[in-house]
């Protein structure tokens, strides 16, 4: 019996010291480590006497995977049984830690043993592949270009796995580490200096990646660059300029001369195609033509000595490489004169560009027609070829002038060529021609336009600040200043507004006008939108607004265009826990804080602190016990959360609803139980990535008694914190409505005071405005210095202030008057102001058959100054 009480009493300390260690045996032991390594004495430590261990059955519990350690019967020691190979069993993760369970009979008792594995320097880098194939582009890849390279890779830990990358010794290449996070480097291969071919065709490198463990250990991956041949060599001819002679009765057809070009490339980049260029005289391209393949130049037309003596040409040998390269040389064809006279054109004086707006009549050019024959065959007679807007008009013998017959728009033709030919009288007749080229300036006559008159732009929320969320682009067909387009963010905001579901718990108050500026900027020359802040789903959901495009001429000319933004939510709000029913409101504000901290953290949230409930001995299946509650700041999908039991695993007593967060019983409960159970419960929404927040339940299980005062008690507590709340409601109401009464009061005497204001200056200005009206046809009232002024009725006059620039005073549309009585003045005599003023003064007697509309526009310092007022026109 004595010996019963002492072993008791021994099992009841050594309970008790592993209740004061934690209940659990810690071992570390590296990878790689002998079978027959001794971990440590397992049975020492927990508390056992020697040849206990054996007695008692001292011995490790089968786990899921092989733990690759043993527990020696007879010493009672942890062994290493197997290899250890902590990336095997752990990966990347660090610790790499093994839980197992150790178990002793007579009385059976079961310790947790926690055996780290720590890692040693056996793995070295990897590189994805031995060899990597590179093909860069010889003179045409500038120095400093980048290619990034696959960096290695090591199975190792810690500073085991901290790599260093190295390059073998090169004239042409360096090495450039970038290191975009903590984590990696990643290498990249820079170009120091240009490549060529021709010198070295391959260039072979090797990249080594060392780690940072002792001894260090090393991988090695080959780089085989290929320089790739480029079109670098432009054909040569054999020599820059040709002289040749020709009479000009030759026929069509001889062989002027053949030229040659070389190119000192090879393959397709060496072949060559012959062209004709830049004639002088122009008339030179019918009478030359060369062969593109031989280089073989021929007459094509007639020579005439009197017309042109000397063509000059270039001959172009442009080679097939991409890019093409091209080379040139000067053809000098000498023209040996023959008996023959043609007429002769020359241009005396050209004005170009012409303005768009030029008047019709306008002289664009002086031209002098000659011919060196007498009688019929001297008499020229000259016209513009092809049709144009532009015409001859002789101004004395041999004398002509080139004048605009029609009016001008460059956004149509924007230049015209225009050849001047002159034919004698002879037989058979001669002729001569001459080519003009006439560029058409520009006025500022079209507004820019936008492609689009809404744009309907996408951004998903949490976007960074800077970012191009669209690209708008205006066309303005004018040219130089006139067509260049500035943008600008013209008008538009959005109301500031928070999720209604989120402010109720958080506190958050939304609501405020904010200007589009606030949110976005558009690139005055590229029209790109920018955002300026990362924008918040949450807070905006649609910003509208207007850019506005202005071209830089005088006057300048602008469009609008409508940009719609919808802000796309993104998952970036975990759920927030909210108090269970009767807790203080102040427990809202707490969770709230919570799901920001969360989503700052991008991670799961935690519940601060354990919920509390009371189950009854016997309570049935399916009896709710409590019920977790949470809210989304999110919307949509991103804002669907479920509930999941974390733990415990396994068939439990309890479960909690899938998506109403309700934890019930999940069979009936009875003493086998335990008093009382402890539910992790995870809180996750259906966003990718998925967020969650998890939830500490209490659930102890009591008498039935017991747990009805328990409910009693949380129920009575819970309707005197929703009172609490409503009585501040009613109190909040009050005050805002005698608030509204008070912007009412305001709002009422402001609109008087502006009323009376209004009625004071109109009974002010009442006697000064002037209407000055008369029978008469339609006539257009002032242009104002900031735009134009049209009126499209039949009757009105146009009046005009005298003085200094063109700035519109006074616009006045005339209605329609009865026809004037017979021996009225007549049209184009011009009244006198007196005149003009007496009809105002006499307007009384007049019944008008229309309203009379008078616009003022300028100072007030220019509405007496009538005396100034000149009658414009009639029409």
């Amino acid at each position: 019996m004595g010996e019963r009480c002492r072993a008791a009493l021994r099992v009841l300390v050594l309970q008790a010291a592993w209740a004061l260690a934690g209940g659990q045996v810690r071992y570390s032991v590296p990878e790689e480590a002998e079978a027959g390594t001794v971990v440590g004495r397992l049975a020492q430590d927990l508390g056992l006497e020697a040849g206990e261990a054996e007695a008692r059955r001292l011995r490790l519990v089968a786990q899921g995977r092989r733990a690759s350690v043993e527990v020696s019967g007879a010493s009672g020691a942890l062994l290493v049984s197997s290899r250890l190979d902590r990336e095997e069993l752990c990966g990347k993760s660090a610790p790499c830690a093994l839980r197992l369970e150790v178990l002793v009979e007579r009385p059976l008792r079961v310790f947790h043993v926690e055996l780290e594995v720590t890692d040693i320097n056996d793995n070295a880098p990897i590189f994805p592949a031995a060899r990597k194939n590179l093909s860069i582009a010889e003179w045409t890849t500038l120095p400093g270009s980048r290619f990034p390279l696959e960096g290695a890779s090591d199975a190792d830990i810690g500073s085991n796995a901290q790599l260093s990358y190295t390059l073998s010794p090169s004239e042409y290449f360096s090495l450039d580490l970038q290191k975009p996070h903590k984590r990696n480097v990643e290498p990249e291969l820079v170009l120091r200096k240009s490549l060529d071919r021709e010198t070295i065709p391959v260039h072979r490198l090797v990249l080594s990646a060392s780690d940072g463990g002792r001894p260090s250990l090393t991988g090695t991956m080959e780089l085989v660059i290929s320089v790739l041949d480029a079109n670098d060599n432009a054909p040569q001819f054999n020599q820059s300029v040709y002289t040749v002679q020709l009479p000009e009765s030759a026929a069509v057809g001889t062989l002027v001369m053949r030229v040659n070009a070389t190119d000192a490339d090879e393959g397709i980049n060496s072949e060559v195609t012959y062209a004709v260029t830049n004639f002088i005289p122009p008339s030179g391209r019918d009478v030359i033509s060369v062969n593109p393949k031989t280089g073989e130049i021929h007459l094509t037309g007639a020579l005439d000595f009197e017309e042109v003596s000397i063509f000059d040409f270039r001959i172009e040998a442009r080679d097939h490489g991409t890019p093409p390269l091209s080379g040139h040389c000067s053809v000098e064809l000498q023209v040996l004169d023959v008996n023959d006279n043609a007429p002769e054109v020359r241009v005396t004086s050209l004005s170009v560009p012409v303005s768009e707006d030029a008047a019709v009549g306008t002289v664009v050019a002086l031209l002098s027609v000659s011919d060196r024959d007498s009688g019929a065959n001297g008499r020229v007679r000259c016209w513009v070829w092809p049709a144009s807007p532009f015409g001859l008009e002789a101004t004395f013998a041999g004398s002509y002038s080139l004048v605009l017959r029609e009016a001008l728009d460059r956004e149509r033709v924007s230049e015209y060529e225009v050849e001047v030919r002159a034919e004698d009288g002879g037989a058979p007749a001669l002729r001569a021609s001459r080519g003009l080229r006439v560029p058409v300036s520009d006025v500022n006559d079209n507004a820019p336009a936008f492609a689009q008159a809404v744009y309907t732009v996408l951004a998903r929320e949490n976007n960074a600040a800077g970012a191009e969320l669209a690209r708008l682009w205006a066309r303005d067909p004018d040219e130089a200043g006139n067509g260049r387009v500035s943008y600008s963010v013209w008008e538009g905001g959005a109301a500031a507004a928070s999720s209604s579901s989120w402010s109720s718990w958080s506190g958050a108050a939304g609501g405020g006008w904010r200007p589009a500026s606030s949110y976005v900027s558009v690139d005055a020359e590229s029209g790109r939108l920018w955002a300026l802040q990362p924008l918040d789903y949450e807070e905006l959901q649609v910003l509208q607004f207007e850019v506005r495009a202005v071209d830089a001429g005088e006057p300048p000319l602008c469009g609008n265009a409508t940009v719609q933004l919808f802000v796309l939510d993104e998952n970036d709000n975990a759920p927030a826990l909210l108090p269970p029913a009767g807790s203080a409101p102040e427990a809202g504000g707490a969770a709230a804080e919570a799901a920001r901290a969360a989503q700052a953290a991008g991670g799961s949230v935690s519940a601060s602190d354990t919920l509390w409930a009371w189950a009854a001995w016997g309570a049935p299946a399916g009896q709710v016990v409590a019920k977790i509650r949470a809210v989304d700041a999110d919307s949509g999908y991103n804002a669907w959360l479920r509930y999941e039991l974390w733990e415990p695993r396994g068939k439990g007593p309890f479960r909690v609803g899938l998506y109403s967060g309700e934890v019930s019983t999940a069979r009936a409960l009875d003493e086998a139980d335990g008093p009382r159970h402890r539910l992790l419960i995870v809180v996750r929404d259906h966003g990718e990535p998925a967020r969650s927040a998890t939830a500490t339940l209490s659930v102890s299980l009591v008498e039935a008694a017991e747990a009805a005062l328990a409910a009693a008690a949380g129920s009575s507590s819970s309707s005197s914190s929703r009172a609490a709340p409503g009585a501040d409601a009613g109190a909040g109401a009050a005050g805002a409505a005698t608030n509204v009464w008070l912007v009412v009061a305001i709002c009422a005497v402001s609109s008087l005071f502006l009323l009376a204001v209004v009625l004071y200056g109109a009974s002010r200005w009442a006697p000064r405005a002037a209407v000055l009206s008369g029978p008469g046809p339609t006539t257009l009232v002032c242009a104002s210095e900031v735009g134009s002024w049209s009126y499209s009725q039949r009757h009105s006059r146009s009046l005009c202030v005298a003085d200094g620039a063109a700035k519109s005073d006074l616009m006045v549309f005339s209605p329609n008057f009865p026809p004037p009585p017979p021996g009225a003045a007549p049209k184009d005599t011009q009244p006198e102001p007196s005149a003009l003023l007496g009809t105002v003064s006499g307007a009384s007697s007049v019944h008008f058959s229309s309203a009379l509309r008078v616009i003022a526009v300028g100072s007030r310092s220019q509405f007496p100054r009538l005396r100034d007022v000149r009658y414009l026109a009639g029409t």
